[in-house]
């Protein structure tokens, strides 16, 4: 069997600058390596697009910023599906395809860390999954926290993924990722 690298809302929307400060801004050339990769090996990757229910958000179907980033729309044989919730799992046909087609094992790449990856990531472990999440394939922005610390770019995206490292998932980089793949050692 193969492995699954699953590809989370690299939409334009998240260029705009009203997000903040952003870490890994190399981010979505790495996910573009590991395309390639996925593709070289022919692997399935699976495309996911938020849709926004918010008519004021980025990721709304009537703003250009819905859009998926230049590179990142998926081929003809990629399956591709579009969410409107976190969990690229919820009101999708997502759990029902991996398990059609014995995929096991999911690679996780993306935007956010903190938000549409972290959930994601979370109930593929939660539905017993084998994960993995890229971290330098995936990136998050600053934020406030719930008692108005303000939390730098990298600071959310450490935290999001070291809470999702050995509970959820394993947390690797691409170089990483790429190496196993290339040697075969994944299994599914």
């Amino acid at each position: 069997m193969k492995p699954v690298l699953l590809v989370v809302d690299v939409q334009k929307g998240f260029d705009d600058p009203a997000w903040g400060q952003r870490n890994n801004p190399d981010a979505e050339d790495r996910m573009l390596e590991l395309m390639k990769t996925w593709r070289q090996k022919d692997f399935p990757i699976i495309h996911v697009q938020h849709v926004s229910q918010d008519p004021n958000s980025k990721l709304h179907p009537s703003n250009p910023g819905f859009a998926l980033k230049p590179g990142f729309e998926p081929m003809e044989d990629e399956y591709f599906i579009r969410k409107n919730v976190n969990s690229c799992f919820i009101g999708t046909q997502l759990d029902s395809y991996l398990k059609k087609n014995g995929y096991q094992t999911l690679f996780v790449i993306g935007l956010t860390s903190n938000h549409c990856v972290s959930t994601t990531v979370r109930m593929a472990g939660n539905l017993g999954y084998r994960t993995y999440v890229c971290s330098d394939a995936t990136a998050a922005y600053e934020a406030v926290s719930f008692d108005g610390l303000k939390l730098s770019a990298e600071d959310v995206h450490r935290h999001a993924l070291s809470a999702l490292h050995k509970e959820f998932a394993e947390v690797t980089t691409s170089k990483e990722i790429v190496k196993l793949i290339q040697q075969q050692t994944i299994k599914n």
